[in-house]
C-alpha cells in the first residue's frame, strides 16, 4: 500500500482528538516555559501569558493587563492546536508519518522550534529570534519541543483512527 493517499480515501479527522492534543501541547509548554523564565506566583503567570500577546500587541501587552493575559492565553492554545491539526492534515495524505510516532514526533518538534523562533518572532510584534547568549535554554527548548512534537504525533494519530 502506498504512503500517499487520494483524498477520497483519507480518512476523516476526529477534531475532538487534535483539540485534546493542542490542549496537553499548550499545558506543556506553559508549565517549562513557567518553571524555566517565570514565576509560579500570580505575576509570574499573567506574565508568561502576555509575553506570547506581545506577538500581536507588542511591549503593550505587558501594561494590558488580564486582558492581554487572557489573549496570550487564547493564542497559546489556539497555536498548539494548529500544531497537531497540520501534522493530522499532512498525515492523512502521507500516512508514513503516522509509523514512528517518538521519530517523527521528535523532529517535528525540531521544525517547530526552528520555525516558531527563527519565522514566526521575527516576523511578530516581537520582531527578533531567541538570543544565543543562553545556549543550554536553548537545548532545553529544543528538547521541550521535541516532547511537544510526540504529543502532536500521537494525537494526530488518535485523531485519524477509524471510527
Amino acid at each position: 500500500m502506498s504512503s500517499v493517499r487520494s483524498h477520497a480515501h483519507a480518512p476523516r479527522i476526529l477534531w475532538a482528538s487534535v483539540l485534546v492534543g493542542g490542549l496537553l501541547v499548550a499545558l506543556g509548554d506553559f508549565i517549562f516555559a513557567t518553571t524555566l523564565w517565570f514565576s509560579w506566583d500570580a505575576e509570574g503567570l499573567k506574565r508568561v501569558f502576555q509575553t506570547i500577546a506581545v506577538g500581536v500587541l507588542g511591549q503593550a501587552s505587558y501594561q494590558g493587563g488580564a486582558q492581554s493575559a487572557v489573549l496570550g492565553a487564547a493564542l497559546h492554545v489556539l497555536m498548539a492546536t494548529a500544531f497537531v491539526a497540520i501534522y493530522a492534515l499532512v498525515a492523512r495524505r502521507h500516512t508514513s508519518l503516522l509509523s514512528r510516532p517518538v521519530v517523527l514526533g521528535a523532529l517535528y518538534g525540531v521544525v517547530l522550534y526552528v520555525v516558531m523562533n527563527f519565522v514566526v518572532m521575527p516576523l511578530s510584534r516581537v520582531g527578533r529570534s531567541p538570543s544565543f547568549a543562553h545556549p543550554d535554554w536553548i537545548a532545553y527548548a529544543v528538547l521541550a519541543h521535541m516532547v511537544f512534537g510526540v504529543i502532536c504525533v500521537l494525537f494526530a494519530r488518535r485523531a485519524l483512527r477509524r471510527a
